[in-house]
């Protein structure tokens, strides 16, 4: 959920940013159906059905992430590819490294209100001894706070790889910035 608001928030900011959201058209991403896929199945197991049982939904969890690694991959070369290729490797490892479930700190739990469902599948949750632990939800946006989850380092990556690809692509006054140091160098290495 933590994601969606982030991207949604992105998308807000790129008029802000004097960005245009029609320039997302000219996005050439190849092999969509795997992350729309990975997308659907993971919200499918997380809020659909959670009492598939921690087994199957770990696995399949674990599944959609295989998915969303094949995308990245064939879309490498997009702007903003390496953070969200260093997000999702680092989701991946912390949740390959517990069984299939990403591992949250007590304090993120606590912060942000959530309970642990038991022994329903849940892609967060408190662990008793986790592994790789500092790449789990140990961040937390708080109980009283709108959108109050947990989130990783690897959540963090995810949302900057995001926004750098929309930013870039919509051709944002953030991103044209940064294109123009880098411009004014190859005028300036040429005129030598």
């Amino acid at each position: 959920m933590i994601l969606l608001v982030a991207f949604g928030v992105t998308l807000l900011s790129v008029p802000l940013c004097g960005g245009h959201l029609s320039r997302l058209g000219h996005l050439e991403l190849r092999h969509t159906w795997l992350i729309i896929s990975a997308l659907a199945i993971q919200t499918l197991v997380i809020s659909v059905i959670p009492g598939i049982g921690a087994g199957p939904g770990n696995a399949i969890h674990l599944a959609t992430y295989a998915m969303a690694a094949v995308f990245l991959v064939i879309n490498r070369r997009l702007p903003g590819m390496p953070f969200l290729a260093f997000g999702s490797a680092a989701n991946l490892a912390a949740i390959v490294a517990n069984g299939g479930v990403m591992p949250a700190s007590a304090w993120a739990t606590r912060v942000s209100g959530l309970t642990s469902p038991g022994d329903e599948f849940a892609n967060s949750k408190m662990l008793e001894h986790p592994h790789l632990l500092f790449l789990g939800d140990v961040f937390a946006i708080p109980e009283s706070w709108p959108f109050s989850n947990v989130f990783s380092i690897g959540d963090m990556a995810l949302v900057i790889g995001g926004a750098i690809l929309i930013h870039t692509t919509c051709e944002t006054r953030l991103t044209r910035a940064a294109d123009a140091p880098a411009a004014g160098q190859t005028a300036s290495r040429s005129a030598r």
